[in-house]
């Protein structure tokens, strides 16, 4: 499993060719890849390899691996962490990690790698991004149980089918997301069921300004795109807002509120029937013209040509 996803990500960082990791099936007894958009990986301890590579990575896009039998040991931004039976790890986009041991002799996981722009494609509700936002340094690591492992099993070989079997890459693509979009969903039940029978800390200072942001920008970023606009309302400086955000999760307010912005552009654009000019009044832009260059600029397509694709 090392080496599978220490390759596949050297290659999503370089972006070769879709048809490069094709070469990557002799590391799996599973394996399937939708070009770039994702690849999935079942791993047994028939797929133990001679080499192993111990190199840090930065991870390209967001990773799920579960952990069915044996033990995987991994540093994610330099804090170890431990995969033991029934447990599934979520890796996000940025983060620095590397696989310091495997038990070969009974190890049987799964590892699911999806590139930044398929997430950005997928149908998510707004509350999803609110949600995963809130806790911008949670412990990577779900424990599950039976029942769970076998819940999230079915939907990672569901999409791993999906991809094999279905020849129209089209709709192959279309199912992928929803998918996709449904074990996302399923992974944050299972955290929201663990934090209700918790105890909920006081939050600090600058968490409560981290949550009042993400819950702001999720009522007014269909209007608003301003980080002044926000920072008003919390009745702090734009430069402290940033400063906080930034900090708390690695990334500026100003990401945040382009991310929710085009999350519901592309949302408008693909499913609700709407046309650019229309979307563009949705959204508080200006002119059909001032909302296609905001949005080719973040995601590097026209309007016209993300609604067609």
């Amino acid at each position: 499993m090392a080496i599978f996803v220490l390759k596949y990500l050297d290659i999503m960082e370089k972006q070769i060719e879709s048809a490069r990791p094709t070469e990557m099936k002799k590391y799996s007894s599973q394996f399937s890849s939708f070009g770039s958009d994702y690849v999935f990986s079942r791993v047994t301890k028939t797929d133990q390899f001679a080499e192993f590579n111990r190199h840090t990575m930065r991870m390209g896009g967001l990773a799920i691996v579960m952990c069915l039998r044996g033990k995987v040991e991994m540093d994610v931004n330099l804090r170890p962490y431990t995969l033991s039976p029934n447990s599934l790890m979520v890796i996000g986009p940025d983060s620095v990690f590397n696989v310091r041991d495997i038990d070969w002799d009974e190890i049987d996981g799964y590892v699911f790698i999806i590139s930044p722009d398929f997430i950005r494609d997928i149908n998510f509700e707004i509350s999803v991004m609110t949600t995963m936002s809130l806790s911008p340094n949670p412990h990577p690591v779900l424990n599950l149980s039976d029942d769970e492992v076998k819940l999230m099993s079915r939907y990672l070989d569901l999409i791993h089918f999906n991809t094999v079997d279905n020849t129209n890459a089209r709709y192959a693509r279309s199912i992928a997301r929803s998918l996709i979009a449904a074990s996302v969903y399923q992974l944050m039940q299972f955290v929201a069921k663990r934090r209700t029978s918790a105890a909920t800390p006081a939050l600090s200072r600058r968490a409560n300004y981290l949550k009042e942001f993400m819950h702001l920008v999720t009522l007014h970023h269909r209007r608003e795109r301003s980080v002044a606009f926000y920072a008003g309302k919390l009745f702090i400086s734009p430069k402290y807002l940033s400063l906080i955000i930034k900090e708390s999760t690695g990334r500026s307010a100003a990401e945040w509120i382009d991310d929710y912005v085009i999350l519901e552009a592309k949302n408008l654009l693909r499913f609700s029937g709407k046309n650019v000019q229309q979307v563009a009044y949705e959204l508080n832009f200006s002119s059909q013209s001032s909302f296609g260059k905001y949005f080719k600029h973040l995601t590097g397509m026209s309007p016209t040509k993300f609604q067609r694709s």
